[in-house]
């Protein structure tokens, strides 16, 4: 029987990587399982941290997004000052613009009306007749973000066994007794499980792939760059960057773990992105890609306890896994260390869809 470290975190996306960051910065002995990095939900995501323009319903879910948007500035100046990386963290609002004022579900306080929208962020289709500004929304270059992570947590000696695959979660009675993976058996006093879309491989929770395919244009020139906020339309999101790439998703498909793009997902992503920024016609492709972020029926994660009590639950974060990753690395490790319960973690208990 091997071991690693006290803790050991299943999973090296941005969720796992920042509960170990947090972990080791608290003094933990930790260690990480990555079966493969390129394989993680943030490669189907823009990076938007949106609580509000995404109109997420009042309650725990909101609650939790709007903290962790707010822990933002602070926590990526602390983590490029380890890491060495940028992660073009952009505080530049998200617009919502609509085509109807029954396309997003905010307040009727907050709409704008079709001469403020358009006098705010020109470019805009003529049949934008008005939206919503939420200038404390904001956005991360996803990719970079990961990256920065990895290194982050590098920097600070933590162990990733990249290229394992756990391939079973062993347990006698309430507690886990070591895992089996690609490379033998692996043993520690605590796991956190953190495997995003493949959880359910693991744990009989209910946790799937969606799929989302998403692609890029470019601008020939940055300086001229015809968006300066984040869109999150009724049919679909574009995001600029201001390095002159434009960023735009995302689908959301039902079809497990099928791999590559299609022809039908990407006439769907650029008929709807012309549709609300028309100059977007005109833009070299620059790429395409496609993830799987994992989905619950709720679409609420799983935070905290597991069956077994030397088990934390870091997963299901869906469409909010960029946006949660501050304070999931934040509440699982108090949880974690100091037995801290977040007054949160109560609605994202792993029971609460087994009634």
């Amino acid at each position: 029987m091997k071991t690693t470290a006290d803790i050991l975190i299943l999973g090296g996306g941005v969720i796992g990587l920042a509960i170990a960051l947090e972990l080791k910065l608290q003094g933990a002995s930790v260690a990480i399982f990555c079966r493969q990095f390129e394989e993680a939900a943030s490669q189907a995501a823009a990076g938007m941290l949106a609580p509000q323009a995404e109109g997420i319903p009042p309650g725990a879910l909101r609650d939790l997004c709007i903290r962790s948007r707010d822990l933002y500035p602070e926590w990526i100046q602390k983590l490029e000052s380890i890491s060495g990386q940028s992660t073009d963290y952009w505080a530049c609002g998200i617009m919502a613009p609509a085509y109807c004022q029954a396309d997003f579900p905010h307040e009727v306080t907050q709409w704008q009306r079709a001469s403020e929208i358009h006098a705010r962020q020109p470019n805009l289709s003529d049949e934008v007749i008005g939206g919503w500004w939420f200038p404390e929304d904001a956005q991360v270059d996803s990719r970079k973000l990961a990256r920065s992570l990895w290194l982050a947590v590098q920097e600070l000696d933590v162990p990733i066994y990249h290229g394992i695959t756990v391939q079973e979660v062993v347990h006698q009675a309430d507690r886990v007794t070591h895992l089996r993976t690609s490379d033998g058996e692996y043993q520690a006093g605590h796991y956190i499980l953190a495997t995003g879309a493949w959880s359910q491989d693991l744990l009989p929770i209910p946790v799937v792939p969606r799929k989302g395919q998403m692609l890029a244009v470019r601008v020939p020139d940055p300086t001229q760059l015809p968006l300066q906020t984040v869109l999150f339309g009724s049919e679909s999101y574009i995001v600029p960057r201001r390095n002159g790439q434009i960023v735009i998703g995302a689908t959301s498909e039902n079809v497990g773990f099928l791999p590559g793009n299609t022809p039908a997902g990407m006439q769907q992503l650029m008929g709807r992105a012309t549709r609300l920024v028309p100059a977007i016609a005109n833009y070299t492709i620059e790429e395409f890609w496609y993830g799987y972020r994992p989905a619950t029926p709720d679409e609420l994660p799983f935070l905290g306890a597991s069956p077994y009590e030397n088990l934390t639950l870091a997963t299901g974060h869906y469409r909010n896994g960029i946006l949660l990753t501050p304070i999931t690395g934040h509440i699982i490790a108090n949880w974690v260390l100091h037995q801290e319960a977040d007054a949160l973690l109560k609605a994202f208990h792993w029971s609460r869809l087994t009634a």
